[in-house]
């Protein structure tokens, strides 16, 4: 019988990496460190807009939020908190963007949570959250709450039923496309605040 569990195991974890799936948990995600290059990449926004990162960084610095989604208090104060200081953080020259791996629709949801007037971006497939090694796996128990009391319905608002999430996460990008400050923390409830973002705008060099 043991044997047997051993070998559906074997079977399950090989159609995930055949998926291209990972089944890594939160402490497993270590975020891109500052100093190095920041992945370039495409995405939609609410509107189905393509938005893409090498065309911002020609106009000025980018601050790169990920969050979870609509579904989340948490990430609905945070992208309010960014929202009412907005202007702070535009009026220096810098565009902001928050991802999540949430289709378009629901990306319209969170604008209407949070009144935010800057761009929520698709993360299709993971693939920006895995470029910038922030996605996890999170336990069952987690997505019980998620699905249930929470209403998020992962597999439904998501582009697959991996139901694998981004560790929130704000980074800030210089037009020569460097990262030089990031906040990340594995701690879903320790967000970047307005005051630490504007600080790390002001010593770009």
């Amino acid at each position: 019988m043991r044997k047997i569990q051993t070998i559906l195991m074997v079977l399950f974890m090989g159609s995930l990496v055949a998926c291209g799936q990972s089944t890594k948990g939160v402490k497993d995600a270590k975020g891109l460190p500052v100093g190095v290059k920041a992945p370039t990449f495409k995405a939609l926004d609410e509107d189905n807009t393509e938005f893409r990162l090498s065309f911002a960084l020609e106009k000025g610095p980018v601050v790169l939020i990920f969050y979870r989604g609509y579904w989340c208090p948490v990430c609905n104060r945070h992208l309010s908190q960014i929202q009412d200081s907005l202007k702070l953080i535009t009026g220096k020259g810098v565009t902001v963007v928050a991802i999540s791996p949430e289709k378009p629709e629901y990306l319209e949801k969170m604008k209407e949570k949070t009144g935010a007037s800057f761009r929520l971006l698709y993360d299709e497939g993971y693939r920006i959250a895995n470029a910038y090694d922030v996605t996890f796996n999170p336990k069952n128990s987690e997505l019980v709450i998620y699905n249930t009391m929470l209403n998020a319905n992962l597999k439904e608002t998501h582009s697959d039923d991996s139901q694998r999430l981004p560790i929130p996460a704000t980074y800030l990008i210089n037009m020569k496309g460097m990262i030089t400050w990031r906040q990340f923390d594995p701690n879903y409830k320790n967000r970047s605040t307005v005051s630490e973002i504007l600080k790390a705008i002001d010593n770009l060099k």
